[in-house]
């Protein structure tokens, strides 16, 4: 059995060889080959910067997005006895700390310009685990909400908006919120307005959170929005494994009762941007795929070529004992050579390109439409394996017609052949 192989192997090796006059034969061998190469280099970088993006995504909303979200039902968003609840939560399995969040939409005034800000209240006495990196900052001071004796509540800006409004660490900025209104003697609606004081600037490199998020003590943004200290915006958890993100907020909503607790983990939260970039993944993945498609057509003209050119050898080789099913392996052996050489050469060269995008940032992006700013690429073992057994499948299905018309010829009429 293994000189048959062997016999296949060798007959494969020297069809797809040049020879004197048949040079041609082997040109349109290696446009296959080249084929394969390419498709694969080009899927293999494109889904790399698909998975790049989710990754990218993720890891730049997690740093400011807990796992997992309590909110209590209501128009205010607003959560009563937060210390209640975050005890419940931390109880839960899986689940490694809580903190609560004061959130709401302010507006910034310096001079005659006016911008909107989402103002986040942080907890900065927890001992306990930070449950975002923006948290973990503004906690280890590396990020100051300290509040000086006497002095003005201090507020932690993204770089987009402090650029727009040219505000810089000390500058003093108006800020109004338009959640705690009171009303003058003749009815006019008076918002809540306090100076405060630009202690720091932040860069999470998410374009929508720098252009539009700020940071404050919570005690701060309570006092602005006329809140006692039992009362909270929302509770943010951290769990182990953030991909298990759902089965704790199902536990958490256990815990706590139901109803009128809401309980949303980031996948549920972010479910459309993450679908979207999926969908557009497979959708790429497809099409780049057809790249490989046309060079599958190339095998099949390639070995369709061979049987033409060698059909008197095949039925000379017939004639000697050659059987079907040796001929059948020498033409797989021969589409499987080119799949595997151009594959190989095709994730080569593909890892190749993606170290260089990664590494040097050789494709700029605007950031205020891909939320990064720049093309991030990244490749996982389960991408390369798809990816290799979809061009090797590809490769052998386009086999199968030359090899059972190879196999199928008669000796004699093979032999007669002009």
């Amino acid at each position: 059995m293994r000189s048959r192989t062997r016999l296949s192997w060798f007959l494969a090796r020297r069809y797809l060889a040049s020879r004197s006059g048949g040079r041609f034969l082997s040109f349109i061998t290696w446009i296959a080959l080249g084929g394969i190469t390419v498709g694969v280099t080009a899927l293999v970088v494109v889904i790399g910067v698909m998975t790049g993006m989710q990754n990218e995504l993720r890891e730049k909303i997690l740093g400011s997005t807990p796992h997992i979200r309590v909110v209590q039902a209501g128009s205010s968003l607003r959560l009563d006895d937060w210390e209640g609840v975050i005890e419940k939560v931390e109880a839960v399995e899986g689940v490694v700390s809580a903190a609560p969040v004061v959130g709401t939409q302010v507006a910034l005034v310096r001079s005659e310009y006016a911008q909107f800000l989402a103002l986040f209240g942080v907890e900065l006495e927890g001992d306990g685990v930070p449950v975002t990196s923006m948290e973990d900052s503004l906690r280890s001071e590396h990020l100051s909400l300290e509040r000086e004796p006497g002095g003005l509540a201090p507020l932690v800006l993204g770089s987009g908006i402090a650029g727009r409004m040219s505000l810089f660490p000390g500058d003093t900025v108006e800020v109004v919120a338009p959640d705690n209104i009171r009303y003058s003697p003749n009815g006019e609606a008076i918002p809540r307005t306090e100076d405060w004081v630009i202690s720091g600037i932040f860069t999470t490199g998410m374009f929508e959170y720098d252009q539009n998020n700020g940071y404050a003590a919570m005690g701060d943004v309570q006092n602005l929005l006329g809140l006692d200290a039992r009362t909270a915006g929302w509770v943010g958890a951290r769990v182990e494994d953030p991909w298990n993100a759902q089965p704790v907020a199902e536990a958490v909503r256990e815990a706590l009762g139901g109803w009128p607790y809401v309980v949303d983990p980031w996948t549920q939260t972010n479910r459309q941007l993450f679908s979207a970039l999926k969908l557009e993944k497979l959708a790429m993945g497809v099409i780049v795929s057809l790249i490989i498609f046309v060079a599958a057509c190339n095998i099949v003209s390639t070995l369709v070529m061979v049987v033409v050119n060698r059909t008197r050898e095949i039925g000379i080789l017939k004639a000697m004992g050659l059987t079907r099913k040796d001929t059948l392996r020498a033409f797989v052996f021969q589409g499987l050579w080119v799949g595997v050489i151009g594959t190989t050469a095709g994730l080569v060269l593909g890892f190749m390109l993606a170290v260089l995008i990664e590494h040097y940032g050789l494709i700029p992006i605007p950031p205020d439409v891909y939320f990064v700013d720049r093309l991030p690429v990244s490749i996982s073992p389960s991408d390369v394996l798809w990816i290799s057994g979809v061009s090797l499948m590809i490769c052998l299905l386009a086999t199968i017609y030359p090899a059972r018309q190879a196999s199928g010829l008669e000796p004699v009429e093979a032999i007669r052949h002009e």
